[in-house]
Parts: C-alpha cells; structure tokens; sequence
C-alpha cells in the first residue's frame, strides 16, 4: 500500500486548502491509500469543535470523517499550545475526536513512510 502525506498550514477558513487537502485526502482513501495528514502553524485551528461556519463547509467534521474513515490526522502541540488548545490524552478538549495532538517529529515519521507528500500552504 503507497502512502500520502498532506501538510496543512494555513487556519480553515482562511483559504481552500483544507478543503482540498480533505478531498485529495478522500480520494486516496478511497483508493486504499495509507493518509496522513500534519496539522501546523494555523491549520491545528481545523479541528476545534464547535465551530459552525455560515457560508462554508464545517472543515472540522469532514477531517474527523477522514480519521474515521483511517487517516492519520495529527496536530503540531507546539503550534496548538500557542494557540490555545491543551493536549489532553493525545487531543484536546476542544478538539473533534480522531484528531490527535502528537509531535513535530512525527511529521518526519510521516514524511519518511510516506510515497508522496502534498503540503498545502500560502
């Protein structure tokens, strides 16, 4: 099984990129792909709860499906520390379930696994 590696920096509503790495990330799931996906910098924003956009797609919930439905979707805890989240048993309390607060050095883990890597970022 080949694996891909999508990085995401820029915050959910910010731009398109989250919305194209959940497609691109679909899609290869979809194929029986291995998914990972890194949150850094402002892309750890996708996963808080409770956020309910009025013209958008709820980012959030499309990347707990796509922990759901197998993909590895991993927040930086540096950039997610400074941001407000607490990591809490590899989450936060604010986090959707599925998503994990990990450690930079897994985006190397991913990176060296990984057959491809998309990283998405202005």
């Amino acid at each position: 099984m080949t694996t891909l590696t999508i990085i995401l920096t820029d915050g959910p509503y910010i731009s398109e990129y989250a919305e194209m790495g959940y497609k691109i990330a679909k899609a290869a799931l979809k194929q029986q792909h291995g998914v990972n996906i890194f949150l850094y910098l402002d892309a750890v924003h996708i996963p808080k709860s409770g956020q309910n956009p009025a013209f958008f797609a709820n980012v959030g919930e499309l990347f707990c499906e796509l922990a759901l439905l197998g993909a590895h979707v991993e927040a930086c805890p540096r950039c997610a520390t400074a941001r407000g989240y607490v990591p809490k048993d590899e989450g936060s309390e604010d986090y959707l379930s599925g998503i994990k607060i990990t450690s930079l050095y897994r985006l190397a883990e991913m990176l060296q696994e990984s057959d491809k890597v998309v990283t998405l970022s202005r």
